[in-house]
């Protein structure tokens, strides 16, 4: 399955748009994480930890959204679009959704 950012992909014809798809992950950050992160923001660097978090949503994010393309009948999915949310009264969820349109091309 091609999935891409552009309304189109070079050398392919859509013939046929089946429809937005979505693929939605809400991931908790647990304790060690976010003590791992304040020793990163003490100290300087990247948060490997949430980083590693942040890769393991969107990449699932993505898995989900071309699963329900697949269901519709779609080789490709257009127009994609990754957004990030922090939810929880604590801001210790993370929400990642993926969106797009899946079509057939040729």
């Amino acid at each position: 399955m091609i999935v891409t950012t552009t309304p189109n992909i070079e050398g392919r014809r859509v013939i046929e748009y089946k429809g937005i798809v979505f693929g939605e992950v809400i991931s908790g950050v647990n304790f060690i994480k976010d003590f791992a992160a304040g020793l990163s923001n003490i100290f300087g660097g990247r948060s490997g930890s949430y980083e590693g978090e942040l890769i393991e949503a969107r990449e699932a994010a993505l898995k989900e959204m071309e699963k329900r393309a697949v269901t519709l009948g779609a080789n490709a999915i257009i127009g994609v679009d990754i957004d990030y949310e922090v939810l929880g009264q604590a801001g210790n969820m993370l929400m990642v959704t993926a969106s797009g349109t899946a079509v057939i091309t040729e």
